[in-house]
């Protein structure tokens, strides 16, 4: 075994606080472990400002750093960095020296990404069919016009605290056109819009929608419907997958994602006035046409509205209401608490989709209906009632 002499560095003053231990979970350590020999280490980020907590991000994944206190303390030993002849000790007694002792140690913890301070961020940016080339332009207070600043996909990875595959997923999700370098969430209804006019476009040129032809799609909403073709394109990567063949571009779509947009465009509309479920579906099916309405289902908008019964019609009605869980807040305590407001009780089916985006997995959230649910049994089943009065 081998034998150490130990004493404290000369710097040890100077040292204390420069070392931090980090602990890495077990999907860290085998993707630094399994680096193929030659190729480039994974990249790592720790993100946040000075008023937020850190994080840590990977390329794929985002955890949140936290300090954990260590019952006992933990010296960081090196050999002395002032010895010139380090090399020259004899192997059977080295000397090392304390530079530093740690009572904490930094924890990663898998996390949700931060993508909410898009919000704010792309407020007052959004690209519609009136305004799609108008400067972004805004007022201060003393009636002054001027420019606002841009905000690039650049400024993005720099600022939300998120990994680069999860902001991607986050602005594809919030629509969020990339336009001459700026972020543009594209307004909602010109979505819905554009969407229409796509399915019209398939119809009316008899164009498969598994593998349409890029370009008559590209003219067609250009020339009829005044759609850039940047724009296009992007959509059409949101709600289907572009292929770059030998004989030219085809897109295949995917019907799920632009039936469900279209039926999001057309519940937005009934938010403080609810539809009837029949009346809604009747909508919705008219709109995506006879080759999609099979594909219509409530299931698709889970999430995102509310139903009710109307007890004084006779029969009585399901009502739906659009209450989309982007609206809500992203603290858990918050969120429960909007969710109890709304509706005094809810099933687990019900209630799942509106915490989908602040769990991580379905084990945290297990752990966050226990903290602020109360699971309470009846003859119609499991309901969750909160353990706070929420006053409405």
């Amino acid at each position: 075994m081998a034998e150490f002499d130990l004493r404290f560095a000369s710097t040890s003053r100077s040292d204390a606080g420069s070392f931090k231990l980090l602990e890495l979970p077990p999907d860290l350590c085998n993707l630094i472990e399994r680096v193929p020999e030659g190729t480039a280490p994974p990249r790592f980020t720790i993100k946040g400002a000075s008023d937020e907590d850190a994080v840590f991000c990977t390329a794929e994944k985002t955890y949140t750093v936290r300090s954990v206190v260590l019952s006992n303390s933990v010296c960081v030993v090196t050999r002395d960095p002032g010895d010139v002849d380090a090399d020259l000790i004899s192997e059977s007694l080295e000397e090392v020296v304390i530079r530093d002792q740690l009572s904490e140690i930094i924890e990663l913890v898998p996390s949700v990404p931060r993508l909410h301070r898009l919000t704010g961020l792309l407020r007052g940016r959004e690209y519609d069919d009136c305004h799609e080339d108008e400067e972004l332009m805004s007022d201060d207070d003393e009636g002054c016009i001027s420019v606002r600043t841009s905000l690039t996909y650049g400024d993005a990875l720099g600022t939300i605290q998120a990994s680069d595959t999860e902001l991607d997923r986050g602005l594809r999700d919030r629509r969020v056109l990339i336009l001459r370098g700026e972020l543009r969430p594209i307004a909602p209804s010109y979505l819905t819009t554009i969407l229409e006019a796509l399915l019209n476009t398939l119809v009316s040129y008899s164009l498969p929608h598994t593998d349409a032809p890029l370009t008559p799609l590209l003219v067609a909403l250009e020339e009829e419907h005044e759609v850039r073709r940047d724009v296009t394109r992007q959509i059409l990567g949101w709600f289907g997958r572009v292929d770059e063949g030998e004989l030219g571009s085809t897109w295949e779509m995917d019907v799920a994602a632009v039936v469900r947009e279209v039926g999001l465009g057309i519940l937005r509309a009934y938010k403080d006035d609810p539809i009837t479920e029949t009346a809604f579906l009747e909508q919705w099916r008219k709109t995506v046409g006879d080759t999609f309405e099979d594909r219509v289902s409530l299931a698709l908008l889970s999430g995102n509205f509310l139903t009710s019964t109307d007890t004084l019609a006779d029969p009585s009605v399901i009502l739906l209401t659009y209450y989309p869980c982007s609206a809500l807040p992203v603290d858990p305590g918050a969120r429960f608490a909007e969710l109890f407001l709304a509706r005094p009780r809810w099933k687990t089916e019900q209630i799942t989709p509106f915490l989908t985006d602040i769990a991580v997995d379905s084990k945290e959230r297990d752990k966050l209906l226990l903290k602020h649910a109360r699971a309470i049994t009846d003859p119609g089943g499991i309901w969750y009632t909160a353990r706070a009065r929420y006053n409405a």
